[in-house]
């Protein structure tokens, strides 16, 4: 039985490149840049790539770009592209939780949470970070972004306590406060036209949690900041008003 991500991202390579919060890549990939140093030696692991917008953007710039995803329609999607640009990248089809590169990449990067919080349990998902720091050279740089628990674990208790005050009944949270995973329904129209209704379970983290798992693998330094459509930089705090994390760790 596949599993709602698995589901979602069949048949989804066209809506996938209308959403949103795909347009912000040319910003995200100049930060990219900027934090290799513009180096274009630098070889680049793109995690849970989809239809490969970073891995092409990067690969447009000079460099040596390598992509992996779960879903063959996205990866279709990313080597149609990287064709009409004339740019050879090598896409493979994989398990972000359990592939083997080799320890050769300078950067490894993981936009938009790739494989990253999706996955059913807290070892898979570490798994994800696990396999990511195998595959970074020992000066290697690991970017990405997830889920802001301070943004739920913020509002949640706001209106928990803003009900409290007016008298009013706590109505039900589909965000789990032991857990830190939300649970929600999800209805979107494939590349067909058929319409899917997912139920969808993702996992928020803690940006202490985040600092620890880094150091548990081996990172020398951690820094976390707030993640923008666009507009990555070193410049933006993390609030609990903030979705996303950006995440960028060092070897």
């Amino acid at each position: 039985m596949k599993q709602w991500y698995e589901e979602l991202f069949t048949d989804y390579a066209e809506t996938y490149e209308k959403e949103s919060f795909t347009q912000g890549t040319t910003g995200e990939v100049d930060f990219l840049e900027k934090e290799v140093g513009r180096d274009k030696t630098v070889r680049i692991l793109d995690i849970g790539c989809g239809t490969g917008r970073h891995s092409v953007e990067l690969a447009k710039r000079g460099y040596n770009v390598t992509g992996i995803d779960l879903s063959e329609s996205q990866l279709k999607k990313a080597r149609e592209k990287a064709a009409q640009s004339g740019l050879k990248i090598d896409f493979i089809r994989g398990n972000a939780r359990d592939f083997s590169v080799g320890r050769e990449f300078g950067l490894a990067i993981m936009i938009c949470e790739g494989a990253f919080s999706l996955m059913e349990t807290d070892e898979m998902n570490y798994k994800i970070l696990e396999c990511a720091s195998r595959s970074l050279k020992k000066n290697g740089k690991f970017i990405f972004s997830c889920l802001n628990a301070l943004f739920p674990l913020f509002h949640s208790v706001k209106d928990f306590l803003n009900a409290h005050a007016r008298g009013e009944p706590i109505q039900g949270n589909t965000f789990d406060l032991m857990t830190f995973r939300n649970s929600s329904r999800l209805t979107v129209k494939d590349d067909k036209g058929a319409e899917k209704t997912l139920s969808c379970n993702e996992r928020y983290f803690a940006p202490s949690e985040i600092a620890w798992h880094m150091r548990s693998l081996g990172f020398a330094k951690t820094d976390i900041y707030s993640c923008r459509l666009g507009a990555f930089s070193r410049e933006h705090p993390l609030t609990p008003d903030d979705y996303e994390m950006l995440v960028i760790a060092e070897k």
